[in-house]
């Protein structure tokens, strides 16, 4: 993992510096060849794999091993804080993500206070490269106590200190690996799992993926606040909520359906609050001619020419957004009308024509109108409330996979669930979503030397429909699986703890009468001359203890 965090962060050195000056037409043609002739992809390629192929061990085999050599009923609190704690993984990757998108690309090689550009601009790009150098200096570190780990350690609770061998890695390696998996997807309860869990995976990897995307598009947030927001508030309410489903769990003794049924009722009340999100929204800026006339009417068709503007030769291409005293964006200040600027870097004015009352534009949007940051406060509290009542039943749900296959097939069972659920929902959510948020981009970049480039701005109430969408939609469908474990895994241990229920109450009076009839005998044996009339009286009793 460390050295492939390493290879995807030193590309940025490879790619060399991402600004450059107006340059004249040789120097064009060289950027063109350097950007057709990139493989810069290879690398970051293969640093990912070399980071998968570190990563997937961990989860599956790591908490195979936990659950091995601890009690059953403190397994799932421990796995509960294994859980947790690994969340500050990503808490700490977001507050880094979101210092380092604050930094330009090229820090330490520009000089700053001549980009015109700021941080809430879409055309910005921040450090990425520095959060995989910290992290890969991290993960070094962090490998170096896996080496110590023991291969056995002893039973929690056992009286002797002899480390046993775990059965889930002795047998699952004794016996041939097809046979093993054709025991394990025969099994009806953790087949459905399976199913829930990719399509949970799904709607998990697309909401991560582009919730801070989904922020800044919305709600008007830099990505450098929208990180930071999603680390200090959604991932601890994520980890405090993990940690307390372990707990209950552990408090409470549940058994495999309850744990079935918490885990569905936490994640269902989670999906209604997901629901509410849709009402929490924010109106599309007004940009002439993509979202609004240049009246400031509101209007469907797409055209970026006025009646103001149509002669001054400006490039439909061109993407230089300035705000109007009107509170009006326009696409360039050309397209504004302006003829001449004044100030430098970030606090350049441009002077307009006049139009109507406004003179003069500023350099980037124009900010969301005022009730938009109510809408915002709105959307995080749904949002961290969500993500609370979703990870109660997170820990339930693992023990759910752990405790439905026999024990020899845990660890296999443990690794094709991360298998399955990170090749169909972490490859292909990311691919899909991005598709159709694409759909509703209203402007794109055009690259140097042509073809089309990043997205400028996006539909909002098309963005949240297709975002929201998706997300409440896989989120349902699993919902039918679920359903349908609970019921499978009613029919499975219901009738067992039935039985064990009506043991308890039979055994306890059965051991009552064993030493009532033990205190008749010893009574008997004390009395020298037992009288004929008690000793009916105490038979008949104990008779009829029996009869009961």
């Amino acid at each position: 993992m460390a050295v492939g965090a390493l290879l995807t962060g030193l590309t940025h050195f490879f790619m060399g510096l991402k600004t450059t000056a107006k340059s004249d037409r040789p120097m064009r043609v060289i950027c063109c060849e350097r950007e057709s002739s990139s493989y810069m992809w290879i690398y970051v390629f293969l640093g990912n794999a070399l980071r998968g192929i570190g990563e997937t061990p961990v989860t599956p085999l790591g908490i195979s091993y936990v659950d091995d050599f601890a009690k059953a009923e403190n397994s799932p609190f421990y796995i509960a804080c294994l859980q947790t704690i690994t969340l500050l993984g990503p808490m700490f990757g977001f507050l880094l993500g979101s210092y380092c998108a604050k930094l330009y690309v090229d820090i330490g090689y520009v000089d700053i206070e001549s980009i015109t550009i700021t941080p809430k601009d879409s055309r910005w790009v921040g450090a990425w490269w520095l959060g995989f150098l910290v992290s890969s200096s991290l993960l070094l570190v962090s490998s170096i106590p896996f080496w110590f780990l023991p291969r056995s350690l002893p039973k929690q609770g056992h009286e002797t200190d002899k480390p046993t061998d775990p059965p889930s890695l002795i047998l699952v390696g004794a016996e041939r690996f097809l046979p093993s998996l054709k025991r394990l997807l025969g099994t009806p309860a953790y087949f459905l799992l399976l199913c829930a869990s990719i399509l949970k995976f799904n709607s998990f990897i697309g909401l991560l993926t582009f919730k801070a995307k989904y922020m800044e598009q919305q709600f008007g947030q830099s990505a450098s606040r929208a990180n930071f927001l999603i680390g200090v508030l959604n991932l601890p309410a994520v980890a405090v909520g993990i940690f307390l489903g372990g707990l209950l769990m552990r408090r409470y003794k549940l058994s495999v359906v309850s744990g079935a049924q918490l885990s569905f009722a936490t994640s269902f009340m989670g999906y209604l609050l997901l629901l509410l999100q849709f009402g929490t929204k924010c109106d599309n800026r007004p940009v002439a001619g993509l979202t609004v006339s240049y009246n400031g009417v509101s209007y469907n068709v797409e055209m970026l020419f006025s009646d103001c503007n149509r002669d001054c030769s400006c490039s439909p291409d061109e993407w230089d957004p300035v705000c109007s005293d009107s509170g009006i964006t326009y696409v360039s200040p050309c397209m504004a009308g302006c003829l001449n600027s004044s100030g430098r870097g970030k606090n350049t004015v441009g002077k307009r024509i006049p139009l109507k009352v406004s003179m003069s534009v500023r350099l980037g949007q124009c900010p969301h109108a005022k009730d938009c940051s109510r809408s915002f406060t709105s959307y995080m509290a749904v949002s961290v409330l969500s993500s609370f009542i979703n990870s109660l039943g997170a820990t339930p749900g693992y023990m759910v996979i752990i405790r439905c296959i026999t024990p020899d097939l845990k660890s296999l069972a443990l690794g094709i669930q991360t298998l399955v659920t990170r090749t169909l929902g972490g490859i292909p959510a990311p691919v899909y979503f991005g598709a159709l948020i694409d759909s509703t981009c209203l402007k794109w970049s055009i690259k140097k030397c042509g073809g089309r480039g990043a997205c400028r701005i996006y539909d909002s109430n098309m963005y949240r429909i297709v975002f929201l969408g998706l997300i409440t939609c896989l989120s349902g469908t699993s919902y039918f699986f679920m359903i349908a474990v609970i019921v499978l895994l009613k029919r499975q241990f219901w009738k067992a703890d039935r039985e064990t229920e009506l043991q308890q109450p039979r055994a306890a009076k059965e051991s009552g009468i064993m030493v009532q009839l033990d205190i008749q005998e010893k009574s008997s044996a004390g009395n020298t001359s037992p009288k004929l009339s008690s000793d009916k009286t105490d038979s008949a009793g104990v008779e009829k203890d029996l009869e009961g």
